[in-house]
Order: C-alpha cells, then sequence, then structure tokens
C-alpha cells in the first residue's frame, strides 16, 4: 500500500476519534462535553410553548388596605380646627420653679406661685381626657417673654404605676436661629411627644417669665367610635401651619374633585395563552454514531 494512502488513513482516523460528524454529519452530533447531561424535554421541539400575555389595568388599593385597623375609609379624620392646645404657663413665686404639663395619672400639684391654664379648655380638663383618649403631639411652636428660657431644657416624662420613670431631654435652642427676627419664638416640627395618663412634660421656668406652648394634635383615640362601630384611631391630614405663606402653600394638598381621591391604576394579567414556538434543539445523543468502523464500512 502507498505509504502516503497510509499517513492519509492515520489523519482521516484521528479525525475520526476527535469529530463524530467528521464525514458530513449533522452539526449537534460531536463531542460537546455534556454526554449524561441531556434534557429529555428538549427531544422534540414541537413541545415548546410560549405564552401571551393579556392584561388590563384596574384601580390600585391603597397598600394600607391589607390592614383593616389602618384603611383609610376606617380611621376617623381630625378637624383641622380642632387639633391644637394651647398652653400658658405663668411664673409669679419670685424663683425657679418647676412646672409641670399634663401627668394626668400623677396628678403632680403646682410649684406656689406657678400656673397653668389652656386657653381652648382647662388644664384639668386636659389630663382627664388624656386617661381615656390618648393623643400624640408632632410640631409644637414655643414662646417666652424672656429668651433666656430657652436655655432650660423640656423633660419628657413617662412615669408607670410599678415606679418606673423614663424621661427624654428637649433642648429649645436647638430650635434657635439667628435668621429669626423673634428671638423669643421657636418652630419646631420635629418636636413629638404620646399624651397618656403616664407622660407628662417639664420644665424649669424663670422667675417673671410667661411660656406659651401651641402644641398641634396628629393623632389620637376616640372610644366613642366604638359605639358605632369604627375604628377608635383618628388622624390629622392636613399639614400642619407653620405661619410662612411660602412654605404653606407648597405643603397644601390640591382638593379633589368632590373629596374623592383618585386611584392609581395598575396592570392585572387576566389569562395567559399559549403559543408554539421553534427553538433549536438541546443536546442529544442518541442518534450519534459510535466508532471509527462505522465510517470505515460506509467507505
Amino acid at each position: 500500500m502507498n505509504p502516503y494512502n497510509d499517513e492519509l488513513m492515520a489523519y482521516e482516523d484521528d479525525a475520526e476519534d476527535r469529530y463524530d460528524d467528521y464525514d458530513g454529519y449533522e452539526e449537534d452530533d460531536f463531542d460537546t462535553g455534556f454526554e449524561g447531561h441531556e434534557d429529555s424535554y428538549y427531544d422534540d421541539e414541537d413541545d415548546f410553548y410560549d405564552e401571551e400575555e393579556e392584561v388590563e389595568y384596574i384601580p390600585a388599593d391603597d397598600e394600607d388596605d391589607m390592614y383593616d385597623s389602618y384603611k383609610s375609609t376606617s380611621i376617623g379624620r381630625i378637624d383641622p380646627n380642632d387639633r391644637t392646645l394651647t398652653v400658658v404657663v405663668k411664673n409669679t413665686s419670685g424663683a425657679d420653679a418647676e412646672a409641670v404639663l399634663f401627668g394626668a395619672n400623677e396628678e403632680a400639684a403646682q410649684p406656689a406661685g406657678v400656673t397653668v391654664t389652656v386657653e381652648e379648655s382647662s388644664h384639668k380638663e386636659v389630663r382627664e381626657e388624656s386617661k381615656a383618649n390618648p393623643f400624640k403631639i408632632v410640631g409644637m411652636k414655643m414662646s417666652v417673654s424672656n429668651p433666656l428660657q430657652f436655655d432650660n431644657v423640656l423633660k419628657v416624662n413617662k412615669r408607670t404605676a410599678t415606679g418606673s420613670n423614663a424621661v427624654r431631654v428637649y433642648q429649645p435652642r436647638n430650635a434657635t436661629s439667628p435668621q429669626n427676627f423673634t428671638q423669643g419664638l421657636i418652630d419646631d416640627h420635629n418636636f413629638e411627644m404620646d399624651v397618656t395618663g403616664q407622660d407628662s412634660l417639664r420644665l424649669l421656668i424663670k422667675d417673671g417669665v410667661t411660656v406659651v406652648f401651641t402644641f398641634t394634635i396628629k393623632a389620637r383615640a376616640n372610644m366613642g367610635n366604638l359605639l358605632d362601630g369604627k375604628n377608635v384611631a383618628e388622624l390629622s391630614t392636613a399639614p400642619r401651619t407653620t405661619g410662612l405663606p411660602q412654605l404653606d402653600l407648597v405643603r397644601g394638598k390640591k382638593p379633589s374633585a368632590l373629596g374623592i381621591k383618585p386611584k392609581k391604576m395598575v396592570r392585572k394579567i387576566i389569562r395567559k395563552r399559549p403559543r408554539p414556538i421553534r427553538r433549536r434543539r438541546g443536546i442529544s445523543m442518541r442518534r450519534r454514531p459510535r466508532g471509527r468502523g462505522f465510517l470505515r464500512r460506509r467507505r
């Protein structure tokens, strides 16, 4: 046999060992390294389907609707004209003294010469109401007859019947600014305080000083709503008034038609329709010829 032909056959045998499609077989039928890991469902391309989605847009529920106790239709609304407490504290004792605001359970008496009055009602009435209908204060204006009164901190106390007493300190000087034209007034919308029978606000008031607090009620409990089967929670939705038109006009919400808030629309899938598609077949080893003898027999 011609040595040239022997060498050519050697190259041919080596090629057959390396590539199963050497003699013109299909592109799929070569070693890939995935032998034994084939997925049977790739064998029949007619079994493949894609899905078309038929959708529509429906009104979205509020994110709070998943909880009945927080539904916007369930929570009561506080009248914007019925959410303010104006507390006036005066000290005519001749010395510095500590005034106590709220604190219905303890009912601490005021020092001699110190008076605490509430312009909308009375301090006693506010104390009694806080026992049954607690409320939350968010935002405070504090007016003083002597700016040095701002040097004295406010203490927010929470006292329980078992004897524990938690104290938080608020520094009015944090709300003062050299740009404030009225040095005897601060307006802090970050001030927060829960007013229950356990809570009180204490401050050391200087002699001869008058302090006026204007508290804004953000939320409160109304136990009378239980008689009507309603949520006891009531919430103030109107922005807190600052007295600055350039801020209040921006923060104010535009009224909606008939008082109804429009709901945003969300995409909802109604049903899915399968449609056949063609995909490239996966790896299959069942049709692959084995060994070099197969090609030799064909030749």
